[in-house]
């Protein structure tokens, strides 16, 4: 990774453009001073296959005109844009910031479409077919690519169609969740519980929470071990929504079910991320996207 990182590639990219400029000047000022003398007839001299005759005809002004202006046009490029390594040009362009022009553009023009959304409340906007197809159209955009188009998720990706939530599923906390995202850290706990026959002993009384079958004698002696994981998850492993822990007797399983998934879990521990899309999207557009989440599992507001 350190070839990608250190600054040789700029210096080579600009060695070489660099290198080639001068070139190309040099060659063309070197061809200029070079004179063939032709003979009475205007010929240099060469004939191949006995009568294709080479004429003393020079290069015309304007093509080497056109030679020149491009080597000037490319140094001048070079001076104005970023193409020599580092340098950021005299015009301060960048890719980034011609983006963000377009964005900022593209927001301004859809200002208008989101002002009818100000004064309304998350639950109404549930109930809004306009509302809910812009809200649509944001979460295939932005959030289908781990969530699913149908916003069921898959393994380690929370399903937004149901009522289990993570972080709470109240408009303003879903809200939150979008605009500054989430860090979802399950420490490893194996050192903390005890010996492998210790976890393997937690799992099944991890499983007999939500009624998963399980063996009821290994459970009964995880049970003792579960104390380890009750400051996140609760005595009744219930989950804490102010901590992002999982509800353990739902059934419902974000990283996978059964002996094997929630062992490696114990010993390995977890870390989940939902980035924040809040310099991705405006407030605006967060809030119909709000509306639009909160309504995929709140049906009966939902448009139908």
């Amino acid at each position: 990774m350190s070839d990608f990182t250190s600054n040789f590639w700029s210096f080579y990219v600009a060695g070489i453009t660099i290198i080639g400029i001068v070139a190309c000047g040099l060659l063309l000022w070197i061809t200029s001073r070079k004179k063939v003398e032709a003979t009475a007839d205007n010929t240099t001299g060469h004939v191949w296959d006995e009568d294709l005759t080479e004429m003393n005809n020079p290069m015309p002004r304007w093509w080497m005109w056109l030679f020149i202006i491009t080597l000037v046009f490319g140094a001048g490029y070079l001076a104005a844009y970023p193409g020599l390594g580092t340098f950021k040009g005299k015009l301060g362009w960048t890719q980034l910031g011609e983006y963000q022009a377009e964005v900022d553009k593209a927001n301004a023009e859809l200002q208008p479409l989101y002002a009818r959304f100000e004064a309304m409340q998350p639950q109404e906007m549930a109930a809004d077919t306009a509302a809910m197809a812009i809200g649509e159209r944001l979460f295939m955009n932005n959030c289908a690519q781990c969530h699913g188009s149908d916003a069921r998720g898959s393994k380690g990706f929370p399903n937004l169609a149901d009522g289990d939530w993570l972080h709470g599923g109240a408009p303003d906390q879903i809200q939150k969740t979008i605009h500054d995202g989430r860090i979802g850290v399950m420490p490893p706990m194996a050192a903390a519980v005890g010996s492998p026959e210790d976890v393997r002993n937690l799992t099944h009384y991890v499983l007999s929470l939500s009624g998963s079958p399980h063996d009821s004698l290994k459970a009964s002696l995880g049970k003792s071990k579960f104390t380890a994981c009750a400051a996140c998850h609760g005595m009744d492993g219930k989950g804490n929504v102010a901590l992002g822990a999982p509800n353990l007797t739902d059934d419902i399983w974000l990283h996978g079910w059964g002996e094997a998934a929630i062992t490696a879990m114990i010993n390995n521990g977890k870390t989940n991320e939902m980035p924040a899309q809040t310099g991705k999207l405006t407030d605006a557009q967060i809030k119909v996207l709000t509306a639009y989440v909160w309504g995929l599992s709140n049906k009966a507001g939902a448009p139908r």
